[in-house]
């Protein structure tokens, strides 16, 4: 073989390569939720009394993903929440959210989600199915979540970010909301998190 053909055949290999490139960058992988640089949120808001609404967060959690671009259907997440680190920034109602009254946070003190399904809604969009456990109780929830984007970041990385949202009845889980107003009987998740991938 000659030198020419040698090298034109390395040029065209190259080229393929370099076409490639993209599509393998957006390849199937896990995603470590990135919590410590602060890119990560998990918030609620409930009604108080029918007249204004309670914002809070909790602020120790963790979690990872798997994601394909290429098959969203294969997608899956997985969290794990801090119960006792629920701040709605006004310490005695905290500590009674925390107490047997409610959330029961010495002897149920995590909260967690395991997906069991995907389904694709648009681009970009989509269905999230899984398994709930929070007070000792697990039920199966929906949660519709958006991709708001992905690609390398400034430290070598590469990251993706998603936001979901959806209402819940603690109720559902035990926790006893009958003396309460019926707009305090729910309250709305709402997730958003950065994921670097692995």
């Amino acid at each position: 073989m000659s030198t020419v053909n040698t090298l034109r055949k390395t040029a065209t290999a190259a080229a393929v390569a370099a076409a490639l490139l993209p599509f393998t960058q957006a390849q199937a992988a896990t995603y470590t939720v990135d919590t410590e640089g602060q890119h990560a949120f998990v918030q609620f808001r409930i009604s108080h009394l029918g007249y204004s609404y309670i914002l809070g967060n909790f602020e120790d959690f963790s979690g990872e993903f798997d994601y394909d671009p290429e098959n969203p259907g294969a997608s899956s997440v997985e969290f794990e929440v801090d119960v006792a680190s629920l701040n709605s920034n006004h310490a005695e109602r905290d500590r009674h959210i925390l107490s047997d009254d409610f959330l029961d946070a010495d002897a149920y003190p995590a909260a967690t989600f395991a997906s069991t399904g995907f389904e694709s809604t648009g681009e970009d969009q989509g269905i999230v199915t899984g398994e709930l456990t929070l007070h000792g109780e697990t039920r199966t929830i929906d949660m519709p979540v958006t991709l708001i984007g992905e690609g390398d970041d400034p430290w070598g990385g590469y990251r993706a970010g998603f936001e979901g949202s959806t209402t819940l009845a603690p109720g559902d889980f035990g926790v006893d909301m009958q003396d309460f107003p019926e707009p305090m009987r729910e309250l709305e998740l709402y997730v958003t998190f950065e994921g670097i991938r692995q």
